[in-house]
């Protein structure tokens, strides 16, 4: 464990090379089960002949680790949320990120966890046993280690034979640019949304279900804040639309019988105040693209997903992989040309102009 900026300073100097970019392996642990508020917590990094961890919570400046990343090689597994925590930590994202789940996938893995591809490609079978651990405690267990070291330890061999097959099918550009176009996802993303309180099921209420929805959301996320715990924890997102559901129709709200009083308190208070608000203050319901939907515009889709699918199964992968059934709905409709909504080889494999 590296714990402070003397030791990870004086690692790093270790790992360069003299010659080309180092190529490492990077993952990240946070405490987003444990606490309110999600703290990028450990750091496991490899390269070729050593592995080791880097302890955020311990290391007062992680900026030599940031800088020594600018210009390495690193390979991650699913890289969407270990991209969004350098994000939100650093201010910034490694510009070289290579992702075995990606290039799995495009090589036609159906199972791309990295477990699966352990044992899939090395025949060893990872513990799960700290999957949901509370990685902000310390010291960290002996199985703690071994599980975060595991997540690390077998990636870049994994992309060595990932890309050699890549090449082999001549689909490693493809897999140039699907990394490249999810490192810009990340970048691009707007992570501070008003309308956060929008969960999963919100769309199917009124404008007065909506009203009670962000009511409780913000009640619940205060409620999760004082506790320092998640705020799943308080209530889901589907209690909230459940309860937003009955309160919007007449019907009482019965809460879990564990909540404390106080708790129960705070809700009623919520539940009072938002029963006043006129109606001019409700949220509006989204009001998506209306799309002239007839025989001629499922024709379009038909043919498209067609294509698709005897394209993906040539290529035996996924349909999904080349286009989501929305993106050809969006096709269909005339919203905008391939290249506006796929990557250069999706275009290609769909088989329509540019």
């Amino acid at each position: 464990m590296i714990d402070t900026t003397e030791r990870l300073v004086s690692y790093l100097e270790s790992c360069k090379r003299a010659n080309g970019p180092v190529v490492c392996a990077i993952d990240t642990e946070a405490d987003s089960l444990h606490r309110y508020k999600e703290s990028l917590c450990l750091v496991q990094f490899a390269i070729r002949d050593d592995s080791v961890l880097i302890d955020p919570l311990a290391i007062e400046d992680l900026s030599p680790m940031i800088r020594f990343l600018r210009d390495a090689e690193i390979w991650m597994h699913g890289a969407d949320y270990d991209m969004t925590m350098f994000k939100r930590e650093f201010g910034e994202v490694p510009e070289v990120i290579y992702d075995t789940q990606i290039g799995a996938r495009l090589l036609g893995s159906r199972r791309f966890g990295l477990g699966n591809l352990v044992q899939d490609y090395f025949g060893v079978e990872l513990s799960k046993s700290s999957q949901k651990a509370d990685w902000g405690k310390r010291p960290l267990s002996e199985k703690m280690i071994e599980y975060a070291l595991n997540d690390v330890d077998y990636l870049l061999e994994m992309g060595d034979m990932i890309v050699a097959k890549l090449k082999e099918l001549g689909r490693y550009d493809w897999f140039l640019e699907s990394c490249e176009a999810a490192r810009l996802k990340v970048l691009e993303r707007d992570d501070s949304k008003d309308d956060a309180w929008r969960v999963q099921g919100a769309g199917k209420l009124d404008r007065r279900g909506l009203a009670w929805l962000r009511a409780l959301w913000h009640w619940r996320d205060k409620e999760a804040e004082s506790w320092d715990r998640p705020s799943f924890m308080v209530a889901t997102n589907r209690q909230l639309v459940e309860w937003s559901t009955d309160l919007a129709s007449g019907r009482k709200v019965s809460l879990p019988r564990h909540y404390r009083p106080d708790r129960v308190k705070r809700f009623r208070g919520v539940v009072e105040a938002t029963k006043a608000l006129p109606e001019d203050s409700w949220p509006e319901r989204p009001t998506g693209k209306r799309r002239r939907r007839d025989r001629d515009f499922d024709r379009r889709v038909d043919e498209l997903i067609r294509s698709r699918d005897a394209a993906a199964k040539d290529l035996d992968i996924e349909g999904s992989l080349i286009a989501s059934r929305a993106v050809l709905e969006s096709l269909a409709a005339g919203e905008g040309e391939p290249q506006d909504f796929l990557l250069k080889w999706q275009v290609g494999c769909l088989g329509v102009g540019v």
